[in-house]
């Protein structure tokens, strides 16, 4: 068995820790609303990001609960920000699992909108409600956003 962790070091230390690559990129390219909210997130389109939520969805970023972002207002607010640096953010897929409700995509990211990173290990679980939209994102890495 092989276990793999995402999570943030933030809360233990107070730094984010570069973390290479677990895994290599792969063919796991998820469909429906997940695949939407990728495509959104490369392209560095908030709206379209956000139209992939229900109205009462939310994401979770890495660094804990009290970094959660709800609903269209609280969305756009947060997707708007991250995009400011340039554009998307480029997660390359590695590998997926996904049960119809919830799917974990395990990525590297290697790009935040104009910057080009050194590839990052990550796992973003969405979470889809009965209406086909996301409920929930949530995100685990030690990506550090460009200043």
């Amino acid at each position: 068995m092989v276990f793999r962790t995402y999570c943030s070091q933030w809360p233990v230390d107070g730094r984010r820790h570069i973390r290479p690559p677990i895994l290599d990129p792969g063919q796991a390219h998820p469909g429906d609303v997940v695949g939407r909210y990728q495509a959104a997130l490369e392209a560095g389109d908030a709206e379209v990001v956000v139209s992939t939520f229900a109205p009462d969805g939310y994401l979770r970023e890495p660094i804990g609960p009290h970094s959660t972002h709800r609903g269209a207002r609280g969305l756009r607010s947060f997707f708007t920000r991250c995009f400011s640096a340039g554009g998307g953010i480029g997660l390359q897929p590695c590998a997926m699992t996904d049960d119809g409700v919830r799917c974990a995509l395990e990525h590297n990211c290697a790009r935040w909108g104009s910057h080009d990173l050194r590839p990052q290990a990550g796992i973003a679980v969405y979470q889809r409600g009965p209406d086909g939209l996301l409920a929930a994102a949530r995100v685990y890495d030690d990506v550090e956003p460009p200043a």
